[in-house]
C-alpha cells in the first residue's frame, strides 16, 4: 500500500486514542447487528484504535492495520495483525462472513484501492458482506481535505457503481449515515443520543455514509 504520510504521527497528533469514542461504535455496531450476525468471522482494515472491531461480538475478529498501534489496543480476543490491506495473503480463501473498512478508502489511491477491493472479494465466503463507513465527498466537501492524509473522493453514487463493477451487489446505502466528526469526537457522545440520532429518517449534519456490499 502506498503511503503517503507518516502513520505513528497520524495517531499521535492527528487521531489520539481517546476511550469516549467507544460509547458511540458501540450503538453504531448495534445499529449493524442485523449485518454481523453473532456466530460471524469478521475482519477489519485500518482497524487502528480497533474501536470497530472490539466492539463486534462474533466468533472470530481480525484487525488489521499498517501501524503496530493495532497491537495496543485490540481487545482481549481479537486477533491483530500488522501489514497492508492490498496483502492479505495470510488469509485463506473464503474464510470470513463480513469485512469492515472504516474511515479507510480515502486514504489509499486507485490503484491501492482495487487491489484491497479483490483481496477481500478473496477473502470472504460467498455473499459475504463489505460493511464500508465513508466520508462522503457530497456532503463533507467543506471539511473533507482538511485531513491532509486524504487522497481520494468518493461519493455515495460513484462508490457503490464502483463495488458493482468489482464484483458486488449493494444491500444497504445510507448517504447520509453519522456526522463527518462523530467517530474521531474528543468528547463524549451519550449513548441514548447515538441511538437517537440513527434511527432518524433524516440525520441533520451528517457527512459520512453507510455502504453495505454483498460478494456475488
Amino acid at each position: 500500500m502506498t503511503e503517503t504520510f507518516s502513520v505513528d504521527s497520524y495517531f499521535t497528533e492527528h487521531l489520539r486514542f481517546d476511550p469516549r469514542r467507544e460509547v458511540a461504535w458501540r450503538e453504531i455496531v448495534a445499529y449493524l447487528a442485523p449485518y454481523l450476525p453473532q456466530g460471524a468471522d469478521v475482519l477489519e482494515l485500518a482497524a487502528g484504535h480497533c474501536h470497530f472491531i472490539n466492539n463486534v461480538p462474533a466468533r472470530r475478529r481480525v484487525a488489521l492495520d499498517i501501524s503496530d498501534i493495532v497491537t495496543a489496543h485490540a481487545a482481549k480476543g481479537v486477533e491483530s495483525h500488522v501489514g497492508s490491506a492490498d496483502d492479505l495473503s495470510f488469509l485463506a480463501n473464503d474464510s470470513f462472513d463480513a469485512v469492515l473498512a472504516s474511515n479507510f478508502f480515502e486514504h489509499i489511491d486507485d490503484s491501492t484501492f482495487r487491489r484491497v477491493i479483490a483481496e477481500v472479494r478473496r477473502v470472504l465466503r460467498p455473499g459475504g458482506r463489505l460493511i464500508i463507513i465513508q466520508p462522503n465527498f457530497r456532503y463533507s466537501y467543506r471539511d473533507y481535505y482538511d485531513d491532509y492524509t486524504h487522497v481520494r473522493a468518493f461519493n455515495d453514487i460513484g462508490l457503490a457503481e464502483e463495488l458493482r463493477t468489482l464484483g458486488f451487489t449493494i444491500e444497504r446505502l445510507e448517504p447520509r449515515f453519522i456526522p463527518f466528526s462523530l467517530a474521531k469526537a474528543r468528547f463524549s457522545t451519550p449513548a441514548w443520543l447515538v441511538r437517537l440520532y440513527l434511527r432518524l429518517p433524516w440525520r441533520p449534519k451528517a457527512g459520512q455514509m453507510l455502504v453495505i456490499a454483498r460478494s456475488k
